[in-house]
C-alpha cells in the first residue's frame, strides 16, 4: 500500500489541528477515526504490521483456532449417543492458512482501508520517539529520519509477551502465543506455562486438536478471580485429558535433542514444544518518555487518568501500553474518548461495569465485583451460586458444567457483580452488565421477563435464589 506523503518539517502548512498517533491497533484507529470526524489531520506512525495485536496475533486468530478445536472435540466426543463419535482428522497447515487468510482480510478491511479512504488520516511506517513535548523523531524503513510536529499525541504502542526470568529459558526456541497460533504442525506434546487468559485458551485448543498438553501454573488458575472460577475450569480441563500443575515453582528450562525439559517443584516435565503465556508488558521502552516528563508505573505502563491524559495533558495514551485493562474493546473505547478530549470535548472512561470473557469451554465471564474484592473495599455482600443443572437450556443441551454466581450489596440489594462459568457464558454476561450499570436490585432482576430455553435465563433463576428455592419452581421460572 502506498504511503501518503509525509512532510519532513516540524511545521505544517495546514491550519487544522494536528494529531500524531504512535501505533496502529484498536486504540489508535478508534482515535484516528473520531479525530478525523472532528476535523483534525491525523498521522499514524507504525513500525510493524498495521492493525495491532487483536486482528493480527490476538483475538481474531485465537478465536478461529478455538472454534476449530471445539468442533474437533464435538466430533471426538458428544453428548448424544444417537450420534456416533469419530476421531477428527485435522490438517493443521490448512487451519493455519485459513486463519491467516481471515486475518489478512480483516486487517485490510478494518485498518488499511481506513487509511486509503480517509483523506484526513495518513500512515508513516517507522519507529517514533519523542524529541520534545510537541514533536517526534521518526526513523523510517529506508533508514532516513523525519521530524513530526503535532498539537496532540496519542501513544498506543500496545504490548508484547512477557517472558519470565526462568533459569535457562532466554535462549531457548520457545513459543509465544504468536508461534502457537500460526504453527503448521501439531506437536505430540506441549508444555504451557501460564495461568490466565492466553495460556488457558491456547492450552485447551491444542488439547482438543490432538496434542497432549501439560499446563504449569505458578499460582492457581485465574488466581485474580473468584476462586470458584479457576477451580471449576480446572476440573473441565482435566476431564478432557489435560495435565494441570498449580502452585508450581519453576526452577529451570532446557532444550536438548528436540525436547524441552522444565523442572518444577520435585519433578521434570518434557515436551516437543514449550509455550510461554505469562502475560504481556507495555511497549514503551524506546519512546523516550522520561525525557518529556511522561510518568510510567513499575511495569512500564503509561499512567493515565479517566480522560486518557498522561502527566503531559496534551499527550494521551490508550490500550495495552497504558494503565488500563488489556482488552481490545477497552482500548477502542479509550481511543475514542481520547480523540473527543483532544478535539475540545470532555469525556471519561468508566470501567466499573467492564465485562471480561475467557473463551475456554466452558467460558469464564465476569463483571463488577467478586465477593473477595468487595470485602477488600469494605462492602458487605450477599451472594448466591446457581449450578447450571438448574438452568433448563443447559439441561436440554446436556452441557451442565459450570455455574452462575451473583453478588449484591447487602444493605441496598443492588447487584454489584456476576461470575459465570458456562458454555457460551460470554453471551450471558452483558445482561448482567446492564443490570449493574442501571443499579438494579436483585428483586428487580428476578422480576424481569427472560425468554425460556436460553442460557441467559440462568441470571433470572440465580436472582430468584436470593428469596426462594428454584428447585420448587415450574420449568419457566415465573
Amino acid at each position: 500500500m502506498a504511503e501518503k506523503k509525509c512532510c519532513n518539517s516540524l511545521e505544517t502548512a495546514s491550519e487544522k489541528q494536528q494529531i500524531a498517533i504512535i501505533g496502529s491497533g484498536a486504540a489508535a484507529f478508534a482515535c484516528a477515526i473520531k479525530a478525523a470526524e472532528a476535523g483534525a489531520e491525523v498521522t499514524i506512525i507504525e513500525a510493524g504490521v498495521v492493525g495491532g495485536c487483536c486482528v493480527n496475533v490476538g483475538c481474531i486468530p485465537s478465536k478461529i483456532m478455538i472454534k476449530a478445536a471445539q468442533l474437533a472435540q464435538q466430533q471426538r466426543k458428544n453428548a448424544y449417543p444417537a450420534i456416533k463419535d469419530n476421531p477428527p482428522v485435522i490438517d493443521r497447515a490448512l487451519l493455519s492458512l485459513q486463519l491467516q487468510n481471515r486475518v489478512d482480510e480483516l486487517r485490510d478491511a478494518k485498518y488499511e482501508n481506513i487509511v486509503r479512504s480517509n483523506d484526513n488520516i495518513r500512515l508513516i511506517k517507522g519507529f517514533a520517539r519523542f524529541s520534545s513535548i510537541n514533536s517526534l523523531k521518526i526513523k523510517k524503513q529506508d533508514g532516513s529520519f523525519d521530524s513530526l510536529y503535532a498539537d496532540r499525541f496519542l501513544i498506543a504502542t500496545g504490548s508484547s509477551p512477557y517472558i519470565p526470568p526462568i533459569s535457562g529459558l532466554a535462549d531457548l526456541p520457545y513459543w509465544t502465543s504468536t508461534e502457537a497460533l500460526f504453527a503448521t504442525r501439531l506437536p505430540e506434546r506441549l508444555l504451557v506455562i501460564g495461568s490466565s487468559v492466553v495460556a488457558l485458551e491456547l492450552a485447551q485448543a491444542y488439547q482438543r486438536l490432538g496434542t497432549q498438553v501439560t499446563l504449569i501454573a505458578r499460582h492457581t488458575l485465574l488466581y485474580r478471580e473468584d476462586p470458584e472460577l479457576g477451580a471449576g475450569l480446572r476440573i473441565a480441563l482435566t476431564d478432557e485429558g489435560m495435565s494441570v500443575f498449580e502452585n508450581q515453582k519453576i526452577h529451570s528450562a532446557e532444550y536438548k535433542d528436540n525436547l524441552f525439559t522444565v523442572s518444577i517443584n520435585n519433578q521434570s516435565l518434557q515436551a516437543e514444544k514449550l509455550l510461554i503465556a505469562t502475560g504481556r508488558h507495555a511497549n514503551t521502552q524506546s519512546l523516550h518518555l522520561s525525557q518529556v516528563g511522561i510518568e510510567t508505573n513499575n511495569s512500564g505502563e503509561i499512567m493515565v487518568n479517566g480522560k486518557m491524559e498522561t502527566s503531559q495533558t496534551h499527550i494521551y495514551a490508550a490500550g495495552d501500553c497504558a494503565s488500563m485493562p488489556q482488552f481490545v474493546y477497552v482500548a477502542a473505547a479509550a481511543g475514542t474518548r481520547a480523540a473527543t478530549n483532544m478535539t475540545g470535548g470532555d469525556v471519561s472512561l468508566d470501567l466499573n461495569t467492564m465485562p471480561a470473557v475467557i473463551f475456554t469451554d466452558p467460558q469464564v465471564a465476569t463483571v463488577g465485583l467478586s465477593e473477595n474484592r468487595a470485602k477488600d473495599l469494605g462492602i458487605k455482600t450477599e451472594s448466591r451460586t446457581l449450578a447450571l443443572e438448574n438452568v433448563p437450556r443447559a439441561l436440554v443441551n446436556f452441557e451442565t458444567t459450570g455455574f452462575i454466581k451473583l453478588v449484591i450489596k447487602a444493605n441496598t440489594r443492588v447487584l454489584i457483580g456476576a461470575q459465570i462459568l458456562a458454555h457460551d457464558g460470554g453471551e450471558i454476561v452483558q445482561t448482567a452488565v446492564l443490570a449493574i450499570h442501571n443499579r438494579m436490585t436483585i428483586e428487580a432482576l428476578a422480576a424481569q421477563l427472560f425468554p425460556y430455553l436460553t442460557l441467559v435465563e440462568g441470571l433470572k433463576l440465580c436472582a430468584q435464589t436470593f428469596n426462594k428455592d428454584v428447585a420448587q419452581l415450574s420449568c419457566c421460572a415465573g
